[in-house]
């Protein structure tokens, strides 16, 4: 099949695998890990897999319904016609109309995204995860209708899709095979997003037919807005857990710090993603000791919603996605602080800043600072005092996708690194042409079928070259090694492949938050806040 062109046959097949996750198939990792056997990709049950017949390669993170009479299937692809209209209309695609007719108009087949797509490259560059794959077919589709939509694109070769369940149904399938990283969109000289429109795939099935994946959608923005977060954490449970951060930091370091739960017109109101709350409690204690020891004036909000930065609509429906990000300015106006400052959370910066931009307005207009600006400001500014040979061990940078490449935080992070860590290097390559961490897109909770194999031995395969290049000096287990990725989703994804791999064992890497090496670093902090030592 030639680059770039879909048929229907590459779309409509049976329910036999169209790619085989084989690992003797994907790019070897470089040593000493090219010759470490790992286990077999787990396999789904036969009584499974007659129900997945719409999933590309036995793995689904989407649950796609089997129509069971063709009246049904016929209304299913109505539905989606309904919604593709909607995309290509200003009344109903209010936020991303214009770089998405940009990215569908512009596009000139050159694959110079697909060079650059870390999914494509370590599945073996196989067709169904090259980037303009689901983009193109999207376009022939909206090409074929007798609508004005058609218009927009002229004439195109191959543009025969015809339209069936089946062809919809891989469609929403492969809008989650994408971790909507965007490298793809940095390196493409027109600046297609495939990313985006992937994106918008996604929010069509969701807004439109009711198809999105469970963590996102009922275990995510649902939870969120009923129970306060997605995580399950209600108010009544976020007590609790600050009062344990609050001994635990006596334990740790023997400074009484009591958090600030509400405190009216504060300078600053820190949301985190609450994945920290139950993940990685160190990173939210050392959140307090930094802003205790700097003097700040800040708070943590108790309302629903407003201590949980998550916001999954980002990553699939627009609607979702309003609903959150407008309760968490409610959140912050209610407070009257000065600033919301978000934590170390990737897309949270992007929902609350970036897309937040569209939302975030007129008395709703709050400003908005991440986490890693002003650890710059307190650190490179000595407004707190620091020794770097508390961290004097090897220590590399993940960048987030939606920090760095989305919004275009790139040198702050590596600032208060270099100014705190003797030992830093950095990951090659990095800043906004980074890896993904293999987790975006909400990718790093899903946990249906074989999901997790997938992300391992795919999606996140390049981030994991990248570490082990990042510490081939210092390979030898005996040395500690740190990942920081600045991320709660990052965090976890990484977490997942330093297990998969058994990093720890064979070459002791760890990983966690930069806030954590600040405040190992601060000369006001006894020593003893090694937290990240037990990842």
């Amino acid at each position: 099949m030639k680059a770039g062109l879909t048929t229907i046959s590459d779309l409509s097949r049976p329910a036999e695998k169209l790619v085989d996750l084989d690992v003797n198939d994907i790019p070897k990792l470089p040593p000493p890990y090219e010759d470490w056997v790992d286990e077999p990709i787990s396999e789904i049950p036969e009584e499974k897999a007659a129900k997945l017949e719409t999933s590309l390669d036995g793995i689904v993170g989407v649950k796609i319904p089997i129509p069971k009479t063709d009246q049904e299937k016929e209304e299913l692809v109505q539905k989606f016609l309904a919604g593709l209209e909607k995309l290509f209309s200003k009344e109903n695609n209010w936020t991303f109309l214009q770089p998405f007719l940009l990215s569908i108009e512009n596009c000139v087949k050159c694959n110079t995204c697909a060079d650059a797509c870390p999914v494509f490259e370590s599945s073996g560059r196989a067709e169904i995860y090259r980037p303009l794959f689901r983009a193109d077919l999207l376009r022939r589709i909206a090409q074929r209708q007798r609508s004005p939509i058609s218009r927009l694109f002229g004439k195109l070769t191959g543009a025969d899709v015809k339209v069936t369940w089946e062809t919809v149904a891989r469609l929403a399938d492969l809008a989650y095979r994408c971790t909507l990283c965007r490298r793809c969109a940095q390196h493409c000289p027109m600046g297609i997003d495939n990313a985006l429109i992937t994106r918008e795939i996604r929010k069509l099935f969701s807004q439109e037919m009711g198809i999105a994946p469970d963590e996102l959608h009922s275990d995510g923005t649902v939870k969120q807005i009923s129970v306060g977060s997605s995580t399950g954490v209600n108010p009544h449970a976020l007590m609790d857990i600050l009062e344990f951060a609050e001994e635990d930091i006596e334990d740790r370091i023997g400074m009484k710090i009591k958090i600030p739960i509400d405190k009216a017109g504060a300078d600053i109101l820190i949301m985190h993603n609450a994945g920290e709350f139950l993940s990685w409690p160190e990173n939210l204690e050392a959140f307090a000791i930094l802003f205790e020891i700097a003097g700040l004036s800040w708070t943590i909000s108790s309302d629903l919603v407003g201590y949980d930065s998550v916001n999954y609509g980002l990553f699939y429906d627009d609607i979702q996605y309003a609903r959150v990000t407008l309760k968490h300015a409610e959140v912050a106006k209610k407070l009257g602080v000065k600033k919301v400052v978000m934590g170390e959370c990737g897309h949270a910066h992007k929902a609350f800043m970036a897309t937040g931009d569209r939302m975030w307005v007129a008395e709703s207009n709050i400003p908005r600072e991440s986490a890693l600006t002003l650890m710059e400001d307190l650190v490179c500014n000595e407004k707190v005092m620091v020794d770097p040979s508390r961290n004097d061990f090897p220590v590399t940078l993940h960048d987030p996708c939606n920090v760095v490449r989305s919004m275009g935080i790139v040198q702050p992070q590596r600032n208060v690194l270099k100014k705190i860590c003797p030992q830093f290097r950095e990951m090659h390559p990095h800043g906004v042409n980074n890896y993904c961490c293999g987790g975006g897109s909400g990718f790093a909770i899903m946990q249906s079928n074989n999901f997790p194999d997938w992300r391992m031995r795919i999606a996140g395969r390049k981030k994991f070259e990248q570490i082990i290049n990042a510490f081939q000096d210092s390979i030898d287990p005996s040395i500690n090694k740190y990942v920081c990725a600045p991320c709660s989703n990052c965090k976890g994804q990484i977490r997942d492949l330093l297990t998969y791999y058994k990093a720890w064992e064979r070459a002791r890497i760890m990983y966690g938050g930069l806030v954590e090496l600040v405040v190992n670093a601060m000369v006001d902090v006894k020593e003893g806040f090694h937290e990240w030592e037990f990842h």
